[in-house]
């Protein structure tokens, strides 16, 4: 049995980082708090992962898949995110937000089309998709609509996975969309864990209580020691996920 009080007063010279990964406000320290990186390289995975499930490898789309989502989701879709609410609290100016968005979106694009064009051309079809889903996700466009849990899924784990699939095998199947469905998954077990870290990391300024316990004892409670499983999960998770990726590469070299 426990009992904790939510109180808005800091701790006395206390900064909370607004997520694990942040680094501290400031200057070129912004730019890399920026690319979420650990997160970053997790949906990356999933590219790797779609594509190494085609039956015959081809290193060089597949490449051009990953470079196409770094540009899109590591810097496009994370601008925009922070384009809206400073969640991450950086001082990046908007014009450089708004810049690296646009740039970023269109090269991947160009990417993709270019991909399409010298592949299977059907594969641009993916384009406006990937442009409308970075977008209504991380703009809320429509009051939000398409910023929930089961969008988050579908756009940051099981897209990725049908798009690495598509870019090798030049087609969608029952494989990639049994592997996409792993990858919504995952990404809504991430999105539950990560919705608890930020909601304490960027919402509550302290905590204050202790767990009474049934032995009579008791230990004292506060914000780091709640979101610190939850962090430990999403550490080993995105590790897993890379792990997976890796382990797939090395069997189809």
């Amino acid at each position: 049995m426990g009992h904790a009080r939510l109180t808005v007063q800091p701790r006395p010279g206390e900064q909370v980082r607004p997520a694990w990964y942040a680094l501290e406000r400031g200057g070129w320290r912004d730019y890399v708090t920026l690319l979420h990186l650990p997160y970053t390289a997790w949906h990356l995975s999933y590219v790797v992962i779609g594509g190494c499930l085609a039956s015959a490898i081809a290193w060089g789309r597949l490449g051009a898949a990953v470079a196409a989502f770094a540009l899109a989701v590591g810097i496009g879709a994370h601008a925009l995110d922070e384009l809206r609410g400073r969640p991450l609290g950086t001082r990046i100016p908007d014009a450089v937000l708004v810049g690296s968005a646009v740039v970023s979106i269109a090269a991947a694009c160009v990417i993709g089309i270019g991909g399409a064009l010298s592949f299977r051309p059907w594969i641009a079809l993916l384009v406006p998709v990937g442009v409308f889903l970075v977008t209504a996700y991380n703009l809320e466009l429509v009051g939000g609509r398409f910023h929930t849990d089961l969008w988050f899924g579908l756009a940051w784990g099981g897209f990725p996975v049908v798009c690495g699939y598509a870019a090798v095998a030049g087609t969608d199947d029952a494989t990639a969309l049994v592997a996409g469905a792993f990858a919504v998954l995952l990404s809504l077990a991430q999105r539950t864990l990560s919705s608890h870290v930020r909601n304490m990391r960027r919402r509550v300024a302290r905590v204050t209580g202790e767990l009474e316990l049934r032995d009579g004892g008791t230990e004292p409670l506060d914000a780091m020691g709640i979101v610190a499983p939850a962090e430990l999960a999403l550490r080993l998770l995105a590790a897993a996920t890379l792990v997976l990726a890796a382990a797939l590469v090395v069997a189809r070299l």
